[in-house]
């Protein structure tokens, strides 16, 4: 929905709620999608008014409603409704939309949520709770079809009419032996068009694409994308089915990684929680961390100075071109380290890549620093005749040295942060920055004594 169309939306609601037009705006909720309510009720600030909107919602439209709020509004309209009201949403909900909330929600909602859970499902909420974050058992949901390896096409059919409604998909169903463990996995498709007579294990198909329970996220993600994949099946140790991660909720992972890689690239504490909904003493703690770091280690730039400090006494001219140098410099790395880092991300670049990275990066790094070097040259000489051609040269051959160092840089930090176990995202902007600078000034006081003899 466009915006224009969803601020229509918003005031068309807050129009008919005005107007006590009760009956035209539940007809009008009906015609909206679940999310798009869920979006208006976050978006309208009023607790009364969003549980008004919510109780005007069909049972079934509720729930998909509820699994698409904010944790604030769950827990406002757990607070609200009534007992008998809530055992039906912990009902139809998906399990793993519950498992979401229940991640979220203060202890007292979590007992309250908890005690409306029938025994059998509270054992597997608590399961489910004791797996890592971030890993495929905290993701996956138990709303799948599971057929036997006994089953024929005709009772695999019956049992998807049975309980497919129930499910969160039916087009994948997955097959499991005696000892529940997965053995094959046959679609809808092929259910509808095999002989009703065949057994499923005829037509299954063996070859699973699966992920372990303690598989990290990222890794999840990486497999839905490598192979396009609509659900993919988790499993333990011992191979035993365990449940499916879907698409839909790899994306917001997807989405999760995203943020957390653009948080950490802009030297910045990662956070779930919304900008607009976060205290400004928060942000500020997730900003200052990684700005006293780079404080601390940019007064090294400070003592490069301080030692050659005799150099810039001698040619006064030198430390006109030292902020057009680090800039450059800066500029160069992190266009690498961008570059890399989404590469690493997303799988096109590995670690056995370093070699190829490097000669990459080596190539243009020279092509453009050959190139820079000339037009600055060009320029000195043009517009500022009064800097010696000598100190041109210094500072020409102080880029062409100084880009190559940094795209260099810029291609490998990010790999040895991968192959040390860290986020490669670590090494963006700010840190190369940081690193640039400093060897920068290195270079180019170092050619300048070499050159002007100084």
């Amino acid at each position: 929905m466009s915006e224009d169309i969803y601020i229509l939306e918003k005031n068309d609601v807050r129009n008919l709620i005005r107007e006590k037009r009760i009956i035209e705006l539940r007809n009008h909720l009906t015609e909206m999608y679940e999310a798009d309510i869920a979006e208006l009720m976050d978006d309208l600030n009023d607790k009364v008014l969003a549980l008004l909107l919510f109780r005007m919602l069909p049972k079934l439209k509720a729930v998909e409603v509820f699994s698409f709020l904010s944790v604030d509004n769950q827990r406002d309209i757990i607070t609200a409704i009534s007992e008998t009201e809530l055992p039906y949403i912990i009902e139809n909900i998906f399990f793993d939309d519950m498992i979401d909330m229940i991640e979220e929600m203060p202890a007292e909602f979590v007992n309250r949520v908890l005690i409306n859970i029938p025994p059998e499902k509270r054992k597997l909420v608590n399961q489910f709770l004791k797996y890592p974050e971030d890993s495929a058992g905290s993701l996956m949901t138990i709303e799948y079809v599971r057929l036997t390896e006994d089953m024929t096409v005709k009772q695999a059919l019956d049992h998807v009419r049975e309980i497919g409604l129930k499910k969160e998909t039916v087009y994948t169903c997955y097959i499991t032996n005696m000892h529940e463990k997965l053995i094959g996995i046959v679609s809808l498709r092929a259910l509808v068009t095999e002989n009703p007579s065949h057994k499923i294990t005829e037509i299954m198909e063996k070859d699973i694409i699966v992920v372990n329970t303690h598989d990290d996220q990222e890794l999840v993600a990486e497999k839905f994308k490598r192979y396009d994949l609509l659900a993919i099946p988790v499993v333990d140790n011992q191979e035993r089915l365990t449940g499916i991660i879907t698409v839909d909720d790899i994306i917001d992972v997807m989405e999760q990684e995203a943020t957390e890689d653009f948080q950490i690239m802009a030297a910045i504490t990662p956070s779930e929680e919304e900008y607009l909904g976060t205290s400004v003493f928060i942000l500020a703690k997730h900003r200052i961390i990684w700005l006293l770091i780079l404080l601390v280690s940019a007064t090294f730039t400070g003592t490069i100075m301080k030692n050659f400090q005799h150099t810039m006494e001698s040619l006064i001219l030198l430390g006109m071109f030292i902020p057009m140098l680090m800039d450059t410099g800066g500029n160069a790395g992190s266009q690498s380290s961008t570059l890399i880092i989404r590469g690493l991300a997303t799988g096109n670049i590995k670690l056995s890549d370093a070699f190829l990275v490097l000669r990459k990066e080596f190539t243009i790094s020279l092509i453009c620093g050959v190139v820079l070097s000339a037009v600055n040259f060009t320029r000195i000489l043009i517009f500022e005749p009064q800097v010696p051609i000598l100190v041109a040269l210094t500072v020409s051959i102080t880029l062409i040295t100084t880009v190559v160092m940094a795209k260099v840089l810029g291609g490998l930090l990010p790999i040895a942060a991968k192959k040390l176990n860290l986020d490669p995202a670590i090494m963006a902007g700010p840190l190369i920055t940081t690193v640039v600078d400093a060897m920068s000034l290195i270079i180019y006081f170092n050619v300048a004594q070499a050159i002007l003899h100084i």
